[in-house]
């Protein structure tokens, strides 16, 4: 990790590129405004105007050391109210630069992504990657196992938890579910009320992240045919030889926004199948395809899939941000209806 003065000087560089027709540029580093310290104080003439920047800098671009800058930055503008105040990391996340947008902060980072926006001047450029990864990556909150609290929490929002209850419901360690929500609480995803219980403080925020680093493809796919042409039939005759057989399953993609939306067509059947896909296969007829099928089922690539199943019609369907997430990425307008999924299902 770059140190903090390395930070600042390389900011203060990145901000002279970022303003090339500026006159009479000057900048200091550990400067002080009104007997507080400030780490980067830069002023210019643009437009015949003098602008003033007032850049905090974090090594960490993540919300909770993120809103220490906002706060910060707050106290110095009492000294300079025509300032314009900016944030500045290694790399600021897309949860941190909507935080600093929501306070009328501007940002700027390492690794190319801006945003500035005073008097008649908006410069913005995004979705650039973090060049320095920190050491836990948000893949690892998107591991497997650590998906299942992820998934629990997204799939009851409102519900306050206890650390224990929490672990017991995912089938966790407790050490492993501290150790996920203290990651969510770094990022301000969750927080704690007045009892300790752990509750949903940015639902929206994990969801997208959790889409982004997920797709249904993470699954074993096992492609068949089948003779019987009624998708809805079929479903119903999977459904029973899994209760026959006490075998977990549970339907996704366009099989299950189907039985949550009913005007969704069918293209395809995808199912999460706990056992061994080939006697339920044997049983209903299917035939095996190396290509595309018209049945998928699908060994989960973890137990948690199954959590918080829906109930339509007597058939099995997977939470609504499971099916959300592998909704998104599928090929066949999967993006489209998960989009209407969220609007009129999921609701944050």
């Amino acid at each position: 990790m770059l140190q903090s003065r390395e930070i600042k000087k390389q900011a203060a560089q990145r901000l002279r590129e970022v303003f090339p027709l500026a006159r009479e540029w000057q900048e200091s580093i550990d400067s002080q405004v009104g007997g507080q310290p400030v780490d980067i104080l830069v002023r210019f003439r643009m437009g015949g105007e003098e602008k003033t920047l007032l850049c905090e800098v974090r090594s960490v671009g993540q919300p909770r050391y993120i809103r220490e800058a906002i706060t910060r930055l707050a106290n110095l503008r009492q000294q300079l109210p025509d300032s314009y105040p900016i944030a500045v990391a290694t790399y600021i996340s897309p949860q941190s630069a909507a935080l600093l947008r929501r306070n009328g902060c501007g940002y700027l980072d390492l690794s190319g992504n801006c945003y500035l926006a005073f008097d008649n001047v908006l410069i913005e450029k995004e979705g650039k990657p973090n060049l320095r990864p920190a050491t836990r990556p948000l893949k690892t909150l998107f591991a497997p196992r650590a998906t299942r609290v992820v998934r629990a929490l997204l799939a009851e929002p409102q519900r306050p938890w206890h650390l224990e209850e929490l672990a017991r419901a995912v089938g966790v360690s407790l050490g492993h579910a501290h150790n996920v929500v203290k990651r969510l609480g770094d990022l301000e995803w969750v927080a704690r009320d007045e009892a300790n219980r752990i509750r949903l403080a940015a639902a929206g925020e994990l969801l997208d992240a959790w889409r982004e680093e997920y797709t249904y493809r993470a699954n074993a796919l096992h492609a068949y045919v089948s003779q019987e042409g009624v998708k809805r039939r079929l479903m119903e005759a999977i459904a029973r030889y899994a209760k026959g057989q006490g075998t977990p399953y549970a339907f996704t993609l366009h099989a299950g926004a189907s039985l949550v939306a009913p005007q969704v067509r069918v293209p395809t059947i995808h199912c999460y199948w706990a056992g061994d896909p080939e006697p339920l296969a044997r049983a209903l007829g299917l035939q095996p395809v190396e290509g595309e099928g018209s049945v998928y089922l699908l060994t989960p690539y973890d137990m948690g899939v199954f959590y918080a199943p829906l109930q339509k019609g007597g058939l099995a369907v997977v939470s609504l941000p499971q099916l959300y997430v592998d909704l998104y990425h599928h090929e066949r307008r999967g993006r489209e209806q998960a989009e209407k999924l969220r609007r009129d299902a999921i609701g944050y």
